[in-house]
């Protein structure tokens, strides 16, 4: 793991010229939010994946982390980011799916506070590192079941998924707040589907995105 000042910033394949082509793809690819914008081409997305990996940290792709598991791409971390944003400002914010922790920085850099769940232990201790690095304090973690969200802390103003279930979890749902955003993708193989379901006064409203592409939601923890 790259830990020195200059390792932050990226040299070469990770510099800011290379993050910088990249936010102009996620501009022409539709992702107008300048929040969301700014914080993609702040965060070091090299500092999340293998040294091995780095020179292709900012390239509009996804790539692996292990335990079969992958980082999402910067599209989709910008997509699903501005999705649950896109009707005004989160204060606590559920990540199911802590994954490399990329996606919870996005996330914590735009909002009060972030409740991040993994099945995989080991994932979630590197996840934490870099977090660590970067000095992200307002995360909490938890080592559990992602399909049964965190309700400790519920209700939340949005709750981001990051792996896809066959359907809408139930507990997940019921942890929105009033007026609350999950986005998620969800489905099977080719068929899945990113959707935004919104919590209303009469029970909860569903709306299909675009097609993606993510690994399982798998229940029980590693």
């Amino acid at each position: 793991m790259l830990t020195s000042e200059a390792s932050r910033r990226g040299i070469g394949m990770t510099s800011q010229r290379t993050r910088e082509r990249l936010i102009a793809r996620l501009g022409a690819a539709g992702i107008t939010h300048p929040d969301v914008l700014r914080v993609m081409r702040e965060l070091p997305r090299h500092l999340f994946v293998d040294e091995a990996l780095a020179s292709r940290a900012y390239e509009d792709s996804p790539l692996p982390i292990g335990h079969g598991q992958t980082i999402s791409q910067p599209y989709t971390v910008a997509r699903m980011t501005q999705t649950l944003l896109e009707h005004g400002p989160c204060d606590t914010v559920l990540e199911v799916g802590t994954g490399s922790g990329f996606q919870t920085a996005v996330l914590a850099a735009l909002v009060r506070r972030v409740y991040s769940v993994e099945r995989i232990a080991s994932l979630q201790e590197r996840a934490q590192h870099c977090l660590r690095l970067l000095k992200v304090r307002n995360v909490r973690f938890r080592h559990g079941d992602g399909f049964l969200g965190w309700s400790d802390y519920a209700p939340y103003d949005g709750i981001l998924v990051t792996a896809a279930p066959r359907g809408v979890p139930r507990a997940l749902a019921d942890q929105l707040a009033p007026a609350g955003a999950l986005v998620l993708p969800m489905g099977e193989g080719d068929r899945q589907v990113l959707i935004r379901v919104t919590r209303t006064a009469d029970g909860f409203d569903q709306r299909v995105l675009e097609p993606v592409s993510f690994v399982p939601l798998i229940a029980g923890v590693a």
